[in-house]
């Protein structure tokens, strides 16, 4: 049975996306901010190149989480393998083309910049090739914030402005945080099931307790970083704007708090919640980005 084009677009799990296109966008905004002189073709490469990217490792790791049998009839995750959507083959082949498309794009902005952005892009593909093994050894968290904070910030200042810069570095916390925070959330959902599979994750190994506290710290200490980056210097007195964020934020950490009582059931949707608080938030932060460009 043939698939719509809609039927591919839920495949890739869009709704994922602002965890990869929000490191990108967030530091073009830092770049004005600080009047650099920005290569916006570049940036915009590096931007629809990275959904690419994050588009083929969500397809790799679906078919691996249902080869493991990590997602199954009975389980919390995504339903194009489990309910027949899609065969296996299907998924490993869309996922395979996305990789080589991801792959020849980044060849192409490789060959726009320079080497810098070659050890970049090899650092972010064995992330993807990688993560399923990482995330059934309770490495998940560390190679999110990897793949989805530290090489694409840093990889997207040097593609647009061909220098390495290392502050840039001070936004992968806050960033990155929010974005192992889907992560964390799921795992700390699925731990019955995980345990099943013969995986472990980190909300394994620390139990749901702290899990719940540890996702409420990944969501909310981003605004303490970002304040006390203002204080220093770092970052512009704009940046505080971010704030409106914490009313969301608040609501994903009450969401989350259910847990002690409802059980995996109560955050069942906190994974989308989460997306979205990162769209809000990162949103927020290069709008503040961008009106210290325009006002200082």
């Amino acid at each position: 049975m043939g698939h719509s084009f809609k039927d591919w677009v839920v495949a890739v799990r869009p709704w994922s996306f602002p965890a990869s296109a929000m490191p990108v966008v967030v530091t073009l905004g830092y770049l004005f901010a600080a009047g650099a002189e920005i290569n916006w073709a570049n940036g915009l490469w590096a931007l629809l190149n990275i959904v690419i990217f994050h588009a083929a490792g969500n397809t790799w790791s679906d078919y691996y989480d249902y080869r493991k049998h990590v997602d199954a009839e009975d389980t919390f995750g995504v339903k194009t393998l489990t309910s027949g959507m899609f065969s296996p083959r299907e998924i490993m082949t869309l996922s395979v083309c996305l990789l080589a498309v991801a792959v020849a794009a980044g060849v192409g902005l490789w060959l726009r910049t320079g080497m810098p952005l070659l050890y970049i892009g090899i650092g972010g593909a064995l992330c993807s090739l990688l993560y399923p093994f990482l995330k059934y050894h309770a490495l998940g968290d560390f190679v999110i914030f990897m793949a989805y904070a530290f090489l694409p910030i840093l990889g997207t200042a040097y593609a647009g402005t061909l220098e390495m810069d290392w502050e840039s570095l001070y936004l992968s916390v806050p960033v990155g945080l929010i974005t192992v925070a889907i992560l964390h959330c799921n795992n700390t959902r699925d731990m019955e099931t995980d345990g099943r599979a013969q995986i472990r994750t980190i909300a394994m190994n620390i139990g749901g307790k702290a899990s719940v506290w540890l996702y409420c710290f990944e969501v909310l200490f981003p605004f303490l970083w970002l304040t006390g980056c203002v204080i220093a210097g770092i970052f512009p007195l704009w940046t505080l704007l971010t704030w409106i964020a914490v009313v969301p934020a608040v609501m994903n950490s009450r969401m989350a708090i259910r847990y002690f009582k409802e059980g995996s059931s109560a955050i069942a949707g906190l994974d989308e919640a989460t997306a979205k608080l990162q769209l809000v938030f990162s949103l927020l932060l290069t709008v503040s980005f961008v009106l210290s460009g325009f006002f200082g």
